[in-house]
């Protein structure tokens, strides 16, 4: 699906115009196309490989989908590859942008993704001392955005950890937190197979040798490598307090356990003494010491209740029960 397609001369719109009128529009001097398609047929994407003379690899990878994001460089153009990461309920919803940029044109083909990047194209169009950079500067506006959504995913899988550690020591189920904990661990490895590879893409495009189509706007790039960097700093830091996190889980699941043994212990030893002693005492031996004794059952109980709460006072200073 065709979602827009507009002309852009020294930072201004010229005019919103159909896809059979774009090779009119590229020619043009100071003049790029924008395109943005939504989930397009082998058809769509043809037109546009012909309008724009797209490089037939990158037409392929933009069509099936499912790519490792990367930046790759065709002669004169580029093809970039950003994966988008959405909330959706308790789920995250993994989305595909497949960026091509030449020096008068930028096509962005969105796969998956549910949001669009309507305000990208506005936040440009009110920026025109910037956008007359060209294709470039979008090329940035769009990755500056993908990038920028990452930090409420982020910030929403911190908020998760943080409720499932104060459910650890609330006592909650044990196994409950862990199916949590390796849930998140999921859900931080997506978010990391979507900003590592980009990380290493962007820094191809600022310092040292970057494609000619870049060399004028390295220091925006480099805003957006500081952002992965610093989302791929906080994902690692996250992923080891999970694993802290599970270690920990276990550990309380132990103590807990320990504690029962403990109670049950001790428990079985206010029971153990008081059989002991009926044990010896009802033994059918004819000769046997105080068997005649009048005050023997009387006896035989006091000992039972004085060892047991002997016991049952030790068991408690203890802590054991």
């Amino acid at each position: 699906m065709l979602v827009n397609c507009a002309a852009y001369q020294n930072g201004r719109k010229l005019a919103d115009i159909k896809p059979d009128e774009i090779s009119e529009y590229v020619l043009r001097p100071d003049c790029f196309v924008w395109v943005a398609l939504a989930d397009p047929g082998p058809g769509e994407l043809a037109m546009m490989q012909h309008e724009f003379d797209l490089h037939p690899l990158a037409v392929e990878d933009a069509q099936h989908g499912h790519q490792r994001p990367k930046i790759e460089e065709y002669e004169d153009s580029l093809f970039v590859v950003i994966h988008t990461v959405e909330i959706d309920g308790e789920d995250l919803h993994i989305g595909e942008v497949a960026i091509f940029i030449g020096n008068n044109y930028v096509l962005s083909v969105r796969r998956i993704a549910k949001r669009g990047f309507a305000d990208v194209r506005a936040r440009c169009e009110r920026e025109p001392h910037l956008l007359k950079q060209g294709a470039s500067f979008v090329l940035y506006a769009l990755m500056d955005s993908i990038v920028d959504r990452y930090f409420p995913v982020l910030d929403l899988l911190e908020d998760e950890l943080e409720k499932i550690e104060k459910r650890m020591f609330a006592n909650a189920s044990g196994r409950a937190n862990v199916e949590e904990l390796y849930d998140l661990k999921q859900k931080l490895m997506m978010l990391k197979h979507a900003v590592a590879p980009l990380l290493e893409g962007v820094s191809k495009l600022h310092g040292g040798r970057v494609p000619a189509i870049c060399a004028n706007t390295q220091e925006y790039y480099r805003d957006v490598n500081d952002h992965l960097a610093r989302i791929n700093q906080s994902i690692d830091a996250l992923r080891e307090m999970v694993t802290t996190a599970m270690s920990v889980n276990l550990s309380l699941l132990t103590i807990s356990e320990n504690e029962v043994t403990k109670r049950l212990a001790g428990y079985g030893a206010l029971v153990a003494v008081p059989t002991m002693i009926a044990g010896i005492y009802g033994m059918n031996f004819h000769n046997m010491p105080e068997l005649d004794w009048a005050f023997g059952y009387p006896l035989a109980l006091a000992m039972m209740f004085g060892f047991d709460g002997y016991l049952f006072y030790r068991f408690r200073k203890a802590k054991w029960l």
